[in-house]
């Protein structure tokens, strides 16, 4: 659970004092979006796996 804190804190301080604000919204979207991007991605990954599919 200390590694989710350590890193929540490091996404918040990246953010701190940034100038445009569209900016940081833009790429605090954005970062949201490669998240879920790559937990798809390790879904279909591990369903794969786990179903027997093919390579």
């Amino acid at each position: 659970m200390g590694t989710l804190l350590h890193f929540k804190d490091l996404y918040i301080s990246a953010f701190e004092n940034c100038k445009p604000e569209i900016l940081v919204v833009l790429l605090k979207v954005y970062s949201v979006f490669c998240g879920l991007m790559l937990l798809m991605a390790f879904y279909a990954f591990a369903y794969r796996v786990f179903h027997g599919f093919e390579f």
